[in-house]
């Protein structure tokens, strides 16, 4: 089977802006340009950064601060680009001005931090919601509609690794703690969020990692048991590439999905005889960022605060597990009290 999923081109729906003018920002508005929305507006600290930003994507209003851009009239939803760290606050100003929220993952860098966010989008009745962008492609939406029939069965164990070599650099961004630096909450929050997904949230965590002398985590590892019984296995690095596969086993069959597994990619459902049973192959545009975006588009032209993909309440869960793992490993960020 192959899929040739592309997003119509129209510039119908919400007017973004995007507040953060770094790599992911870049990334993400490519994808909204090749998806036809309509993106009015960009914010950065500084007037300079946010006027090439705004040169190289076409965009009509150029905002030299945050407050500038969550203030801007013409603007309906924002994408917060930040590090980390400045995700809470971020968000929280353009909720404070009406905005509907995306938020870059990982949503914010603790629980605690995604409570404030919930409760204050609930209150200001906008959405508010996780950028955890491989949910909504188009691999994945088929994987769950494989699982929920039962051409596998019983799904019984779940493997995803998410390993990549990138910096040994110290005074880099991935490696800084006051940054919310480590693998953790850049990497394995991929197959993390994956487990919770297809199995819900974890009934116990069991995790083990690797620091490296900055104290950001640079491995990690767990094993998780769902409340089915079924247990899942996930591991995140930043010094070593690995082969980015998952895989969900089930008693009537698999489904293994290629490399990388969290980008638009292929996958093949074996049965337990070990007969295929289906080849699904992902042609979309772009690189798949821009799924996410329609459907925030569609929950708000729906009169929705929340949907169902990734409901906030999941966000907020997801957050409290990742919270648990750096507990068992050893890692705290300067910001928690």
């Amino acid at each position: 089977m192959t899929d040739q999923t592309t997003p119509e081109h129209s510039t119908a729906g919400l007017r973004w802006g995007i507040l953060a003018t770094g790599g992911i920002a870049h990334s993400f508005t490519r994808d909204l340009v090749t998806a036809g929305r309509d993106v009015v507006a960009v914010g950065s600290r500084s007037d300079e950064s946010a006027s090439r930003f705004a040169a190289e994507y076409g965009i009509p209003h150029a905002h030299g601060s945050y407050e500038q851009l969550a203030a801007d009239p013409d603007v309906d939803i924002i994408y917060v680009a930040t590090p980390h760290p400045a995700h809470r606050d971020a968000a929280a100003l353009a909720i404070q001005h009406g905005k509907h929220v995306l938020v870059e993952k990982p949503f914010t860098l603790t629980r605690d931090e995604a409570v404030v966010l919930r409760d204050l989008a609930a209150d200001a009745g906008v959405l508010v919601m996780e950028a955890m962008w491989t949910r909504y492609l188009p691999h994945m939406v088929r994987l769950r509609e494989i699982v929920a029939s039962g051409t596998i069965g019983e799904v019984r164990t779940l493997f995803a690794d998410h390993t990549q070599s990138i910096t040994d650099d110290p005074t880099h961004r991935l490696n800084d703690l006051a940054l919310g630096g480590g693998a953790l909450l850049d990497l394995g929050i991929y197959p993390v969020s994956f487990a919770c997904d297809v199995l819900g949230i974890p009934t116990q965590v069991r995790a083990l990692g690797r620091l490296q002398e900055t104290g950001a985590d640079s491995e990690v590892a767990t094993v998780m048991t769902h409340a089915s019984g079924a247990v899942s296995t996930t591991v995140s690095s930043s010094r070593a590439a690995g082969p980015n596969t998952a895989h969900i086993v089930g008693t009537a069959g698999r489904i293994d999905i290629s490399g990388v597994w969290y980008s638009a990619t292929d996958f093949r459902v074996t049965g337990a005889d070990g007969t295929v049973i289906e080849e699904y192959r992902t042609e979309i545009q772009g690189r798949g960022m821009q799924f996410q975006a329609l459907e925030a588009e569609a929950l708000v032209a729906a009169g929705r605060i929340d949907g169902d993909i990734l409901p906030i309440a999941e966000t907020v869960a997801i957050m409290g597990v990742l919270d648990d793992i750096r507990a068992q490993i050893g890692v705290r960020y300067p910001q928690e009290s």
